[in-house]
């Protein structure tokens, strides 16, 4: 699972690679760690009532906090819930069959804890980006996202099962990333459950690179 992922370029280029408008989004790049605010893409109307139009609204990047509050039954409010790991969860889906919830969450690499290191016992840190998709010299990719109403904006990371290069690294789970596609931006965006719902899958491990492990 995902715990700590970098977003290297400021907002104007991420918005201008994923064809969004940037707005007053302040993000000039760095490490988004749970809990914390990040850009997000949206293709929704989160504050216009009434029936959504044919035509597609502008996206738009903006700042969200990675982590949605938890069900009651949960029992701690406290302990946001970060990633998606079962889509068909009754908290989630009524979220993920109406598109306007769903959003593209913008990432250069990302964290996962791997196995232990036989020579010091210590869990090893791996970071992770997709070899194929890249702005100019560095990664930009898309991870599925889904948002939740709630005091604070809020979203979590859709989650699947690893490819073979995380599985030998040690990590049960990884996070949805989208192809370079732009048509799958769309369809995350904007498609029918039916059409989006088979984008949860494992990225192609040949398509992949471990960046540094320690």
């Amino acid at each position: 699972m995902p715990t700590l992922y970098r977003l290297n370029p400021a907002a104007p280029a991420i918005a201008a690679h994923f064809s969004a408008r940037a707005g007053k989004d302040p993000w000039a790049g760095g490490t988004i760690a749970p809990h914390t605010f990040a850009p997000v893409i949206t293709s929704g109307r989160e504050e216009v009532a009434g029936p959504r139009p044919d035509i597609e609204p502008p996206r738009r990047l903006i700042p969200r906090l990675w982590g949605v509050p938890p069900p009651p039954s949960a029992g701690d409010p406290s302990r946001l819930v970060l990633t998606v790991r079962n889509s068909g969860s009754p908290f989630w889906m009524g979220n993920l069959k109406n598109s306007e919830f769903r959003c593209l969450v913008p990432a250069s690499a990302f964290m996962a804890w791997g196995r232990n290191d036989p020579a010091t016992g210590r869990r090893r840190q791996h970071w992770f980006a997709p070899a194929d998709q890249a702005m100019g010299d560095q990664p930009l990719f898309a991870m599925a996202g889904v948002w939740k109403d709630s005091e604070i904006a809020s979203f979590a990371l859709l989650t699947c099962e690893p490819n073979a290069l995380l599985r030998e690294a040690g990590i049960e789970r990884m996070p949805v990333i989208l192809p370079a596609d732009p048509r799958a931006w769309t369809t995350w965006l904007r498609g029918e459950w039916k059409r989006a719902e088979p984008l949860i899958a494992p990225y192609s491990s040949g398509m992949m690179r471990d960046l540094a492990a320690s």
